[in-house]
């Protein structure tokens, strides 16, 4: 059974918070392409202690008070995907790195395309900070939220150095 919640932002809009009995599941942005809709088996749920965590943990982070998170998280994807989501959870705070250096640290550096796609399936965005990923010439690349939203996570970032 699944649990959410909805977490209402003043920098990235409403965020859908998906949790498990015991993990963090999904962070969804609403109004965007990739927005999902909770399915009928889940239940609306805010003091699921995990998703309280999480809402929380998020209020900190864009508020500049927190760089890391301790929220258990979850999440289920191919093998390729698991590779990347693994080594965008790696990038320390503030710190960004290219998609190309992205394939290359997952043992892939000629996939660079699927690194991309794969990163656009991260379904735990800022937990698993794929705003830290950009172009090989510093531009930003894409990001499932939308650029807005991912220059807003850089910008929350930096204003901490």
């Amino acid at each position: 059974m699944k649990s959410y919640t909805y977490l209402k932002t003043n920098m990235l809009g409403e965020l859908l918070l998906v949790a498990n009995a015991t993990q963090l599941t999904g962070v969804y942005f609403s109004n965007c392409d990739h927005a999902k809709n909770p399915p009928g088996d889940w239940e609306l749920n805010p003091k699921h202690p995990v998703l309280r965590q999480a809402a929380e943990e998020l209020q900190e982070y864009l508020k500049g008070k927190r760089t890391t998170f301790s929220v258990p998280i979850s999440y289920d994807g191919t093998e390729f995907q698991n590779k990347i989501w693994r080594q965008i959870a790696l990038i320390p705070f503030g710190e960004t790195i290219s998609y190309t250096e992205l394939a290359r640290r997952a043992g892939a550096p000629k996939a660079l395309r699927a690194a991309g796609t794969a990163t656009g399936k991260n379904p735990l965005g800022i937990f698993i900070p794929c705003h830290r990923i950009v172009g090989k010439n510093g531009g930003m690349g894409g990001y499932a939220g939308g650029l807005d939203r991912k220059k807003s996570l850089l910008n929350v970032e930096a204003a901490k150095d």
